[in-house]
């Protein structure tokens, strides 16, 4: 997600990033029963 979102800021273009959860990785970013998670990126300055 970082590497991701890194890639966003440096060429200056917004966008929604979307990344699927699985359950046993849902409970490591606070996600009890699993799904996306979404992540809304843009440089600002």
């Amino acid at each position: 997600m970082i590497a991701e979102a890194l890639g966003v800021i440096a060429q200056g273009t917004p966008k929604l990033l979307e990344f699927g959860v699985s359950d046993q990785q849902a409970w490591d970013v606070g996600l009890a029963c699993g799904g996306k998670v979404q992540v809304y990126v843009e440089r600002i300055g």
